[in-house]
């Protein structure tokens, strides 16, 4: 699992970072229906996010590295694993702690 502190990622959950869980592409089985929105981030990427279409939430998106996010929410178990990887940290909020024993990626 990644933490994300890049600042598109900021204005789309509306919190200070997104927490995702990725998965090879190969790896993941979509199956329903849901709405996209292209989204492009702060170095110009394109990315689709996949929403549930009764409630909003963002269910997936799929990064142009070959795999799929889930936001952690969406498994709605508080007992979901800490995350392993912290990227864009040079955007993090000053008074934002990431716990525990995780690899650091400016």
């Amino acid at each position: 699992m990644s933490v994300c502190h890049c600042l598109a990622c900021q204005q789309r959950t509306g919190s200070v970072f997104g927490a995702q869980a990725r998965f090879a592409q190969e790896a993941v089985t979509i199956s329903g229906t849901s709405k996209e929105f292209v989204r492009v981030g702060d170095e110009g990427t394109r990315i689709t996010f996949n929403f549930c279409p009764h409630c909003g939430s963002t269910v997936y998106y799929k990064l142009p590295e070959g795999f799929v996010a889930i936001p952690v929410g969406a498994f709605a178990d508080p007992s979901f694993p800490a995350p392993s990887v912290s990227v864009y940290e040079e955007r993090m909020h000053s008074w934002v702690q990431i716990p525990g024993a995780v690899t650091h990626i400016a």
